[in-house]
């Protein structure tokens, strides 16, 4: 018997309960995630162990990502891709709520995730999709700091003294390669896009206790050799929004984010991306064309589309505004 013809690919959400999470992906992006108390992440498409997309709908509904790209290979994900990660999906995709402030904290890169946990690393981009006012996070260093400084800072719980604080709104866009210190701060809602890597180093967490008094766990050893200390000029990304073209947002050897702004049709060419394409609805709503094939895609979905389609046009219901990913080899 024939394999299903491919589609553009719907998963269902896989929701996480946090200690700082709130209820803003229920309440601005109409996702039901059921009894959590505090939701802080819904992993749209992931690949990785444990937390694996499962397609929601259509012939191919109830299979697993790996299990799609096991049996379709280059035709879903495209040659290059599936050359250097086989049936490991190289992104994972998220919409983040940030009820409180998010621990300081720092990922590592390729070699020393391989090293220490056989896993990627993480490289990341936010998009603020809301916040609220007063909010904001905190991004690489204000001043430069050595590694036995940073260790005394963060011994004597002084780590917010030496760190970069910037105030967010709306579309706002911030590049995080892996080694820079972060945190999403209070009252803010974001779409992430980042490598397939769950490895997070914690080095300070406001002193929180969960509902039995107790603190999680912190990584400052492990983070010191991690971290970039060098200081960056300006850590937010400039951003040129177009309305209805394509508008870049990051570019980097991990991954392409741009920015849909769209409220008429628009047809895009793929021909010379051998990926698969992953759209994430913001704003609005659109549908998808897809040769033979039209999908829906509402306000806080999101949807893989194949690489094996090299044309979608995008038919938006009122203004739309879409993030577009892919990985260039």
């Amino acid at each position: 018997m024939a394999n299903p013809i491919l589609y553009p690919l719907k998963f269902d959400p896989i929701f996480k309960e946090k200690i700082w999470g709130g209820n803003k992906i229920r309440t601005l992006l109409n996702k039901d995630y059921g009894s959590l108390t505090n939701c802080g992440e819904s992993w749209e498409i992931s690949g990785v162990a444990g937390d694996l997309s499962v397609v929601s709908a259509g012939e191919l509904k109830g299979r697993s990502l790996p299990d799609l790209i096991d049996e379709y290979g280059p035709k879903l994900v495209g040659r290059q891709v599936y050359q250097e990660f086989g049936n490991k999906f190289p992104l994972l995709v998220k919409f983040i709520d940030a009820d409180d402030d998010l621990s300081i904290q720092v990922h590592p890169n390729d070699e020393i995730a391989k090293e220490r946990h056989n896993s990627f690393g993480k490289t990341e981009m936010w998009y603020i999709i809301q916040s609220d006012p007063g909010s904001t996070l905190y991004t690489g260093f204000s001043e430069k700091v050595s590694k036995d400084q940073f260790r005394d800072y963060s011994q004597s719980n002084r780590v917010l003294d030496i760190l970069n604080k910037e105030s967010v709104c709306a579309n706002d866009v911030y590049f995080l390669p892996s080694g820079r210190i972060h945190s999403i701060g209070k009252g803010i809602l974001l779409a992430e896009i980042q490598q397939t890597s769950d490895v997070t180093y914690r080095v300070y967490d406001f002193d929180r206790t969960d509902n039995t008094g107790k603190k999680r766990e912190l990584h400052i050893e492990d983070a010191l050799d991690v971290i970039d200390y060098d200081v960056k000029q300006n850590y937010k990304t400039d951003v040129d929004i177009k309305i209805n073209e394509t508008s870049e947002l990051v570019q980097c050897q991990y991954f392409t984010t741009n920015l849909l702004s769209i409220d008429s049709p628009v047809t895009k060419n793929y021909g010379a991306i051998d990926s698969f394409k992953i759209y994430l609805c913001l704003e609005g709503n659109a549908e998808l064309k897809c040769g033979n094939k039209r999908v829906s895609l509402l306000l806080g979905e999101s949807i893989l589309v194949p690489a094996c389609f090299d044309e979608i046009t995008l038919i938006p219901g009122e203004r739309t505004k879409l993030l577009e990913s892919y990985v260039l080899g």
